[in-house]
């Protein structure tokens, strides 16, 4: 069973959004690993802590990653 793990800062994606990306996920893999195995596919998302994500040296907070999700 293909297992496919996403790592983001907490309280950055609505509960809606994390839907969203776990059915966009396994479609793509689906679409190109075949359905029989996006069927078997298994997407987690892991919500790491605010602070407790390093950068290019620097320690990420919610805070920076909705300010980068507005840039666009």
């Amino acid at each position: 069973m293909p297992a496919i793990d996403i790592q983001v800062l907490e309280g950055v994606f609505s509960d809606n959004e994390k839907r969203r990306i776990i059915e966009n996920v396994t479609a793509a893999f689906g679409e190109v690993a075949g359905q029989t195995l996006q069927a078997k596919t298994s997407v987690r998302i892991h919500e790491v802590k605010s602070g407790a994500w390093g950068y290019a040296g620097n320690a990420l907070t919610t805070d920076d990653a909705l300010a980068m999700r507005a840039r666009g």
